[in-house]
């Protein structure tokens, strides 16, 4: 009998399981539908690497077992809460501090070597870079079930769970697992998650045209983002938390024990006003070490356009305007969007006074 569950909690991991190599046989023929429509807009790395994907064996022949691993990181406060005041941007609740895979990797790290040392096997490790459907194989592994927003949702922490994933050529019984059939999962009739959407990214249940997800437009797209979707936008600068947030299951949800996702001071509130004056230099100091520098400054600012164009503050004109001669077009186009909005806005505010 293994110790790996027990170590595996005293490294701070919140849930672990084990599963086979073998995936459920409906998880690579919805990747293909996924991408046979589309829905993967510009991250062609998930078609580039599909056939891996759908195979864990194809990643590393040897692999015996799949250790799966969750990490809470569960929000103190409603993240919709931000939505509301539009003069500050709002940051998905997982990129208020550090990145999460640097985070995981230490852990994964100290407990892959432990488990090669213990039982003399080989491992490797993996934090949502390489071409894993960490989502599928942790539901097999009985962490929780995909909800209906397309993530896994758990009993004790509700949609707040970083994955990561130690592939071994240790032989391990696979954790007793529920049902990935819709009839037997436990989202029941509920479809929160996918009424609440701001531009309707869902097109069925655990379907998602990633084309129209405000996480995707804001993070992932790198041109600008379409007219269409600005307004629906608000003051998400950097990511979307709408559908998580609102799941019934977080009310068992548990606030992260990690520091290291505790929200930075600077991050929780920061004033779009304060943002769209940072350079580069000044973009980098502000999201070292978090998942947000991983998009640069011209991108974010972008975004931080957008949320001004939204917050109908016609005193943030002034913050808009120097950037009509921003070197990047990404910008400037963004910033005269921005104030196109703000002047219409402005009028409407001195007709009612």
């Amino acid at each position: 009998m293994h110790n790996i569950k027990p170590h595996a909690h005293a490294l701070g991991f919140d849930a672990i399981g084990f599963a086979s190599p073998d995936l459920d046989i409906t998880v690579p023929a919805n990747l293909q539908q996924f991408l046979s429509e589309g829905h993967h807009g510009d991250m062609h790395w998930l078609a580039d690497k599909a056939e891996r994907r759908a195979d864990p064996r194809t990643l590393w022949p040897q692999v015996q077992s799949i250790i799966m691993l969750g990490h809470n990181y569960g929000p103190a406060s409603d993240p919709l809460e931000k939505l509301a005041h539009k003069e500050q941007g709002a940051i998905s609740c997982y990129a208020l501090n550090e990145d999460y895979h640097e985070v995981i990797k230490k852990k994964l790290r100290a407990l892959a070597g432990w488990i090669a040392q213990s039982y003399d096997c080989e491992v490797k490790l993996f934090v949502d870079t390489a071409p894993v459907m960490e989502k599928a194989l942790a539901a097999q592994a009985g962490l929780g079930w995909q909800g209906k927003h397309t993530c896994l949702v758990s009993h004790e922490f509700g949609s707040w769970l970083f994955l990561g994933s130690i592939f071994t050529t240790l032989p391990l019984q696979s954790s007793e697992s529920p049902s990935l059939n819709t009839a037997q999962d436990h989202c029941g009739n509920c479809t929160r998650c996918l009424d609440i959407c701001p531009t309707q990214a869902f097109t069925a249940a655990r379907q998602i045209d990633a084309r129209r997800c405000i996480s995707y437009l804001t993070i992932e797209h790198k041109g600008q983002i379409p007219l269409e979707f600005r307004k629906a936008i608000g003051n998400r600068i950097y990511g979307c938390d709408d559908c998580l947030a609102v799941c019934p299951w977080n009310k068992f949800a548990q606030t992260a024990q990690e520091l290291a996702y505790h929200p930075r001071g600077a991050l929780q509130a920061p004033l779009l006003r304060d943002l769209a004056q940072l350079n580069d230099a000044g973009f980098r100091q502000l999201f070292a070490k978090s998942p947000v520098k991983r998009i640069g400054r011209d991108r974010f600012v972008r975004n931080v356009l957008i949320a001004i164009g939204n917050s109908a503050d016609a005193t943030l004109r002034d913050a808009a305007a120097p950037l009509l001669q921003d070197p990047s077009p990404l910008v400037a186009e963004m910033a005269a969007w921005a104030l196109d909005q703000l002047a219409v806005g402005g009028l409407r505010f001195a007709v009612e006074e």
